[in-house]
């Protein structure tokens, strides 16, 4: 019985001491863990990109697969250490960093049967946000909340405004399918659809275009109407964003000299002082 106990806290200490390490950044051992980390994961990301451009990809490129497994199954372990120390696994499963963790190995092992998927462990440029914990900027992550706290608030207006778009680019693009025809490069509606969201999104490839005086009439309507389009969703998110800040004042903490506080905050959220004292 005493056996199985120490063997238990042993267990404990053990997930404990790796929890420190691998989740920590304050100790000197999470410190080191996270910045080899971040080497591992920036060798990582070059080997995919100079595998891409011939005069390294073709001489070095059983190094480069050596390397590239190499490192997979490194991170392959540390994902599978994060879910055994973890206490909410399932939290942490499917948590921003959890997913992006996930995604950034499973391409390797299914290059292994579909050809080209490797490049997709591109995603573990993502894991480089882990910088923030080692140099201590966590605290300036606060602004990145805001902001996405507002793209998510505008998402359903964000949402329906893009049907919309799709719905009047289906319209404009029959519409010059009709005004143009084939023989002047709009040979279907699916290919007249594409010139009118090449348009309105100013865009402007220039491989298809009107030739004829009413689409050219037509189709400086639908750029002018682009530079409309484009100042809704930048005026939905900004909405949001007044609406998130406004909860937080300028004040600045006479002791401490921070600001950022609540509007109905007392005392420092840093320090504790007294604002109005």
């Amino acid at each position: 019985m005493l056996e199985e106990k120490s063997k238990n806290i042993d267990i404990i200490n053990w997930k404990v001491k790796l929890h420190e390490i691998i989740f920590e950044a304050d100790t000197q051992a999470g410190r080191v863990f996270d910045i080899v980390l971040l080497i591992a994961i920036l060798i990582s990301i070059f080997t995919v990109i100079l595998e891409t451009v011939e005069e390294f990809g073709i001489p070095y490129k059983n190094s480069f697969f050596i390397l590239e497994l190499v490192l997979t199954i490194l991170f392959t372990i540390e994902y599978i250490l994060r879910v055994i120390i973890i206490k909410q696994k399932w939290k942490y499963i499917f948590s921003f960093l959890g997913i992006v963790d996930f995604l950034s190995i499973i391409p390797t092992y299914i290059s292994f049967f579909v050809v080209g998927t490797k490049y997709l462990t591109i995603i573990r440029v993502i894991r480089l946000f882990r910088v923030f914990r080692i140099l201590k900027l966590a605290h300036y992550l606060k602004e990145a909340q805001i902001l996405f706290s507002a793209l998510k608030k505008s998402f359903v207006r964000i949402f329906v405004f893009l049907i919309l778009i799709l719905i009047l680019a289906v319209l404009i693009g029959s519409f010059m399918y009709v005004i143009e025809g084939g023989r002047n490069g709009f040979t279907s509606i699916p290919k007249s659809i594409y010139w009118a969201i090449v348009t309105l999104t100013t865009v402007g490839y220039g491989d298809i275009a009107p030739h004829t005086t009413l689409g050219q009439l037509f189709s400086s309507i639908v750029m002018i109407l682009g530079y409309a389009i484009i100042a809704i969703p930048t005026g939905i998110v900004s909405v949001n964003l007044i609406k998130e800040l406004s909860g937080v004042t300028t004040q600045v903490c006479r002791n401490c000299g921070k600001e950022g506080h609540d509007e109905d905050a007392n005392y420092c959220k840093y320090c504790g002082y007294n604002l109005y004292e």
